[in-house]
C-alpha cells in the first residue's frame, strides 16, 4: 500500500502534534519511525487510521490492486480492510477470551474457522503455550501477553498495510527477538507495506530498512538504514540533548566557609583602683 501524507497539521491547544508537508510511504516499505516522547508519533498513526481529525492537509491510501488510489481516508471506510492496527489495549475487546477474539476478527474478514486456527499456529511460538486454547478473560492478561494478542490480531487477516506502536513494550528478550523476526518476514513474504514507532532504537535499526525521525509532529530526516547505517546518526541525534543536560547538572563545588572572626577580649586596665 501507498500511504501520502499532504500538508498534514494537527494541533492540541498551542502544542503543534503534526506538522508534515509531504511524506510518502511505497508499497512493501518497512518503516520504523523514531522520536522522544511527545514527538507525534502515536498522533500520526492516529490521523492515519482516522481516529484524530487533522486540523489540515489529508492522508491518502493506494492499494496494490489498484482497488483503491489516492483515496482519502476520510472519506472511505475501504482500505480497512486492507488494514491491520494495534495501537495500545483500546483495540482489544477485553471481556472476550483470546480465541473468541480471534475467532470474531475473522469472521470479519471473511475468514473460515480452519483458516483462522492455521493462521493461529503460526504464533504458537511467540505466545509460548500461554494464550491459545486458555479460557481467561483478555482483560485478565499480564501487559505483555495483551501485547502479544494485540500484535497478531492487526496480523491475523494478513493485511497489506501493517501499523503498531511500540511493539516491544512488555514483552520478555525472547519475544521480542521472536517478533523481529516475524515482522521483518511478513514484510518480505507478503511485501506489505509495514510502520512501527518505537523507543528502541537497536530494535528498529535491527528490523526497519528505513527510519523517520519525528519531533515535534515534524519529519526531520528519512534515512535509508542499510545494514544498521542510522544507528550512528540516530545516536548522535538523541545523545547530544543529554550531553548539554550532563554539562548543565555538574555540581558546582561549594565554596569552603569562611569561619567568622571573634574579637580579641580586651585586656584589663593595668593599676585600677579599688572604690
Amino acid at each position: 500500500m501507498i500511504i501520502s501524507i499532504n500538508h498534514l497539521q494537527k494541533k492540541f491547544g498551542s502544542v503543534v502534534a503534526a506538522n508534515i508537508d509531504s511524506y510518502v510511504i511505497g508499497h512493501g516499505d518497512m518503516v520504523g519511525l523514531v522520536g522522544n516522547n511527545g514527538a507525534g508519533k502515536t498522533t500520526l498513526f492516529r490521523l492515519l487510521l482516522d481516529l484524530l481529525k487533522a486540523d489540515a492537509g489529508n492522508v491518502t491510501f493506494s492499494t496494490q490492486d489498484g482497488s483503491l488510489i489516492d483515496a482519502d481516508v476520510t472519506s472511505t471506510e475501504d482500505w480497512k480492510r486492507h488494514t491491520g492496527a494495534f495501537i495500545d489495549e483500546s483495540f482489544l475487546i477485553d471481556y472476550l477470551t483470546p480465541g473468541e477474539y480471534f475467532s470474531f476478527l475473522g469472521r470479519m474478514y471473511g475468514m473460515s474457522k480452519d483458516a483462522v486456527n492455521e493462521r493461529l499456529e503460526h504464533f504458537r511460538p511467540f505466545f509460548n503455550g500461554e494464550i491459545l486454547g486458555e479460557k481467561k478473560l483478555i482483560r485478565d492478561y499480564s501487559m505483555g501477553n495483551k501485547q502479544k494478542i494485540g500484535i497478531v490480531s492487526a496480523m491475523l487477516h494478513q493485511p497489506e498495510l501493517l501499523i503498531l506502536d511500540e511493539p516491544f513494550n512488555f514483552l520478555d528478550p525472547t519475544s521480542q527477538s521472536i517478533i523481529k523476526h516475524l515482522l521483518a518476514a511478513y514484510n518480505r513474504e507478503t511485501g506489505a507495506t509495514v510502520i512501527i514507532s518505537s523507543h528502541n532504537l537497536d530494535h528498529t535499526v535491527e528490523v526497519c530498512p528505513r527510519i523517520a525521525l519525528l519531533e515535534h509532529g515534524v519529519i526531520l530526516r528519512d534515512l535509508a538504514n542499510i545494514d544498521g547505517s542510522a544507528k550512528t546518526e540516530l545516536d548522535s541525534y538523541f545523545e547530544a540533548p543529554t550531553e548539554a543536560t550532563e554539562t548543565l547538572e555538574t555540581p558546582i563545588a561549594p565554596e569552603a566557609p569562611v569561619e567568622p572572626e571573634i574579637p580579641e577580649t580586651p585586656e584589663a586596665p593595668e593599676n585600677l583602683e579599688n572604690p
